[in-house]
């Protein structure tokens, strides 16, 4: 059940008065900037109280050390003024009580919600969700506990193994990305002996192939994600799913017991033959690319590894919750990562960012964050819709290392600055040491997680080359010019927890950066328009391949022959 109307009328009310960053503070953080871009961090790395003083530990024991950001004193305090100015913790709170931040779209942003405990109270117009969620958390736990003990059986009588998971965007990079790092986590690992949990995303028919190749549709149970159950690319898929079921299993009445949802859409989910009892719902104050925590990931994630792994990595986030909502301003690590981010970007001009994880198990990190951070700030109007006057977002990317250093790291150590941000964890979720060898494989691998860093902040120079003997012409091109800045996170170790932590502490941090560029980081307009164009598309497709005289005139040229030239026989 929803909390909040979708159809509230937006147009009755004008959005709230938001404290903003004037153009004066803006100008006084670019004078900052200027004298920064001066200043090499080979000096600013030379003040050891500095340095010091940016090495911050969270309760939960990540270290942030941000000291190789251009950053001084002054500019942190600057950057903390404008906070304070924008009401940033104002902002905070009023995510964490529900309150509608969301103006756009008429909503509240409680993804915080979906982890908080039990006794926990968070009202949404007067009635506390927080028992709703553990509802849906209940019956979920239920439904994965019998699927995974065999009790739940296909059409065949044959229990259920394989899980296909259809959704694109939000309903899959979060729970991707979270399926990957505990694959190799020990406990995770035994949890999910002789079970398989496979994505069905694009709607290239390419991905479908690749998704059911190997399966027996006897043993396999289907989730369908989608929250209106209107999504195109996912319903097409599941249409196509579905109708590989009937055939492989010779019945219609087969998707009762091999076909699962979590949508709130219980009309259409009931349409497809989906019984009710096995459609776990979310609310619309749960963004897509905040909904992991939800049905979304819950379900999938539950029944590959069991609840209780599912669990640790909730706590973790409920843990980061906590920190980011109690922590003071400079001891705060989602303030702190946000206000850098915001730093780098509008002040000092970087539109890139690397995310740089140093642990195979985050192979599909970068790419759940690249939607987190780019669909939330790639906006270039304020809530009041009024243009924002500094540059907004970045470009995310990133491999794990030591990947990246063998492909991008080029351009990032002599070719464009990138900042980047470094992420490695103490212990090894497979720790190996082979005999006669000088280290552990991920002493080796670690190696390298902090020589980057350093070698990105502070190159090398012509002087020290020609002390070393290099031959004059290669000078210039072994020059290191240094100065690019970066921030390291050091875990404890790549746990369901540790990763819980970690992506709330990324999901804090891009709500910061929105707070105070004053922009809604909780809509996704740009979406949008691409989505009608390619309705238009369609039904020109759709006419064109029956030979009922398409109509072409909405195209512009140039699209009219590329499309001809698709349709030629």
């Amino acid at each position: 059940g929803s909390s909040c109307s979708a159809s509230r009328d937006l147009s009755a009310t004008a959005y709230r008065i938001r404290a903003m960053a004037s153009k004066a503070d803006w100008d006084e953080l670019a004078g900052l900037a200027s004298k920064m871009k001066a200043t090499h961090l080979r000096t600013l790395l030379a003040d050891q109280e500095r340095n010091a003083s940016m090495f911050v530990e969270s309760e939960g024991g990540i270290v942030l050390d941000y000291c190789r950001q251009k950053v001084d004193a002054a500019t942190m305090d600057k950057l903390f003024s404008i906070a304070s100015k924008v009401d940033l913790d104002g902002m905070k709170q009023k995510m964490f009580k529900g309150e509608r931040i969301n103006e756009t779209e008429g909503r509240p942003v409680l993804h915080v919600a979906l982890r908080a405990p039990r006794d926990k109270e968070i009202n949404v117009d007067g009635k506390n969700v927080v028992p709703e969620v553990w509802s849906v958390l209940d019956r979920m736990k239920a439904f994965s506990d019998k699927v995974r003990s065999g009790e739940w059986k296909g059409h065949t009588g044959k229990p259920l193994t394989d899980v296909v998971a259809i959704g694109i965007g939000g309903s899959y990079l979060g729970v991707e990305f979270a399926f990957e790092a505990f694959k190799t986590d020990p406990d995770a690992a035994a949890a999910a002996k002789g079970r398989r949990l496979r994505f069905l995303a694009n709607v290239d028919p390419i991905d479908v192939k690749r998704a059911l190749e190997g399966l027996s549709a006897e043993t396999t149970l289907v989730l369908v994600v989608s929250k209106t159950f209107t999504t195109a690319e996912t319903m097409l898929n599941a249409r196509t799913v579905k109708d590989w079921l009937i055939k492989e299993l010779g019945s219609p009445d087969c998707i009762a017991k091999h076909v699962a949802a979590c949508s709130t859409a219980l009309d259409k989910t009931s349409a497809f033959g989906i019984d009710s009892a096995n459609v776990f719902g979310f609310w619309d104050w749960v963004g897509g690319r905040f909904s992991v925590w939800s049905a979304v990931g819950v379900l999938p994630l539950s029944l590959q590894y069991g609840s209780d792994i599912v669990r640790q990595f909730l706590d973790g986030a409920q843990m980061m919750d906590q920190h980011f909502l109690t922590a003071s301003p400079r001891k705060n690590l989602p303030m702190l990562m946000g206000l850098l981010s915001v730093w780098n970007a509008s002040c000092l001009g970087h539109e890139g960012c690397a995310v740089l994880p140093y642990c195979q198990a985050l192979v599909r990190f970068v790419a759940h964050i690249q939607q987190l951070d780019m669909e939330s700030n790639g906006k270039r109007v304020k809530m009041d819709g009024s243009e924002v006057s500094v540059g907004t977002g970045a470009i995310y990317f990133g491999e794990p290392g030591t990947n990246g250093q063998h492909s991008f790291y080029q351009l990032m150590h002599q070719g464009r600055v990138i900042p980047a941000e470094f992420i490695g964890f103490q212990i090894s979720q497979n720790p190996v040491e082979l005999a006669g060898e000088p280290v552990s494989n991920h002493d080796e691998l670690m190696s390298n997680f902090f020589a980057q860093p350093d070698a990105l902040a502070l190159g090398k120079t012509a002087e020290e080359l020609k002390a070393e003997g290099v031959p004059e012409k290669l000078i210039a091109h072994k020059t290191f010019p240094g100065d690019r800045p970066s921030l390291s996170l050091l875990l404890p170790k790549c746990t369901p927890s540790a990763l819980g932590q970690l992506l709330a502490l990324y999901e804090h941090r891009t709500a910061v950066q929105g707070f105070m560029w004053g922009i809604n980081s909780f809509d996704q307009w740009g979406v949008e328009l691409g989505k009608v164009l390619a309705k238009e598309v369609r039904t020109y497709l759709e006419a064109a391949r029956k030979k009922n005289s398409p109509d072409e005139s909405k195209f512009i040229d140039p699209t009219k022959r590329l499309l001809n030239l698709y349709l030629k026989d």
